[in-house]
């Protein structure tokens, strides 16, 4: 711990512990919010409970009597959270801790809605110096750490097995299928023809031979870096619109809906809908999440999963392209809510909701990633196959969309730009060049077009 920071500490924890006659236990009220989180996730804000029950039993022992409670409030829709947490921020009733994807941290950093966790953690001491550094760098925005990664994981490709046997696939080709598509030897465009082979067989019905996301998420900019797309120039840190890129991967979804593999209407499924259908075997190619193989394995009833269902990185689109997966941690940010005795304080939770033993238990409860090397140490962690199977063949390839206060606003264009393209109301060039317009005349010197 650097002295500034040790000095600000020590100031900090002797202001909660003497601020108050000695007869007089100090007392604080933390506030955690968190958005996307369902019946499984529990943990992104248990865990913070969890922690300050060790805090105060640590701070028992050196003497210091400190009640800390936890309110604890979730929302299953990221729209809802954002904006409650908007209003709230506005009207100074903001939580003090929040779990949200890492995109916010630019903007509320920008507006000033958060402070930099890297003023009240030692990100060089246990357990934070323990963090994947990709992550770290991912909860961060212009060289500052603003938050600690609450979660990780992946978005892979998923074959049906059986399927993938009837249409000529051996054992051993199914077993080395993730290490061709690492190394580019199958391609996007073999993903069609196998699912154009899985329909012609009459295995799934027309439409369902590749089964995309049915909403807008992370996940469409793997195609985009498949086809060899970037997102944010490392240099200048400006983003970035390849349109050679962003047309193939345009023209790539024509194609599937043209060959017949993925319906037009596909986008706006109903979510349960393609969850039934993908872990049901009603379709054969698909991609997905991480955490998916939970909702797969239990609410669906999957059974025999590792006998059914291979999985990969993202394969590349071909020439120029490479296989990826991406990934989106949720992360925790202080937020400047309340003054700075009460910021350290929820500083310190995240910290120790951070160690490996209280985060594993999120990550397979949930089925996410760990954040950690040392879960790999964790028996809860690596006795789970899922976890460590995905961990080795997903992670050391994964990388997230840019920290920018303006992606919002591309990642809004582009989406809007692959619907008209994949429903048939632009061609892909058509549909590249509005987006590259629009990019250009709101975005400005903020954006490279190329």
């Amino acid at each position: 711990m650097n002295t500034k920071l040790l000095s600000r500490f020590l100031g900090i924890a002797a202001a909660i512990v003497f601020a108050l006659p000695a007869a007089q236990a100090a007392e604080m009220t933390i506030v955690v919010w968190s958005g996307g989180t369902g019946v499984n996730s529990n943990y992104r804000v248990d865990a913070i409970e969890i922690a300050a029950d060790l805090y105060q039993r640590e701070q028992a022992i050196l003497g210091n009597d400190i009640t800390i409670k936890v309110e604890k409030e979730i929302y299953s829709d990221w729209e809802p959270f954002k904006q409650a947490f908007t209003l709230a921020a506005e009207a100074n009733t903001a939580p003090h801790i929040a779990v949200t994807g890492h995109e916010d941290i630019a903007p509320w950093a920008t507006a000033g809605l958060i402070r930099p966790i890297e003023d009240f953690v030692d990100l060089d001491a246990w357990p934070l110096n323990d963090i994947y550094d990709n992550l770290i760098e991912i909860a961060s925005y212009e060289g500052v750490v603003y938050a600690i990664p609450q979660d990780a994981e992946s978005r892979p490709f998923f074959f049906w097995i059986d399927y993938l046997k009837e249409i000529g696939y051996s054992d051993a080709d199914i077993a080395g299928l993730p290490a061709k598509v690492a190394a580019g030897e199958y391609t996007l465009y073999d993903v069609l023809d196998d699912a154009k082979k899985i329909q012609d067989k009459g295995l799934v019905e027309p439409g369902y031979g590749f089964y995309p996301r049915v909403s807008n998420g992370p996940d469409y900019w793997q195609f985009y870096q498949s086809f060899g797309g970037v997102m944010q120039d490392p240099e200048s840190r400006k983003l970035v619109l390849d349109k050679g890129a962003m047309t193939r991967t345009y023209q790539f979804f024509v194609d599937a809906v043209a060959m017949g593999v993925t319906r037009k209407n596909h986008i706006g499924t109903p979510w349960d809908q393609w969850y039934s259908e993908v872990a049901s075997g009603k379709a054969g190619l698909w991609h997905g999440g991480t955490w998916h193989y939970n909702r797969y394995t239990t609410r669906e009833g999957l059974e025999g999963f590792f006998d059914k269902i291979q999985f990969s990185l993202i394969p590349s689109g071909g020439d120029g392209g490479r296989a990826n997966t991406v990934t989106h941690p949720l992360v925790y940010v202080l937020t400047n809510q309340g003054d700075d005795e009460v910021a350290e304080v929820a500083a310190q939770l995240i910290k120790i909701a951070s160690e490996p033993r209280i985060n594993s238990l999120h990550a397979i409860k949930s089925a996410h990633l760990a954040i950690s090397k040392q879960q790999s140490n964790i028996e809860l962690y690596s006795g789970d196959r899922w976890a460590r199977e995905a961990t080795t063949r997903l992670l050391p390839n994964a990388n997230a969309m840019p920290n920018h206060t303006d992606f919002g606003e591309y990642w809004t264009v582009m989406w809007k730009g692959l619907e008209s393209a994949w429903t048939g109301q632009k061609t892909p060039e058509q549909a590249v060049g509005d987006v590259a317009t629009e990019l250009g005349n709101s975005l400005g010197d903020a954006i490279i077009i190329r």
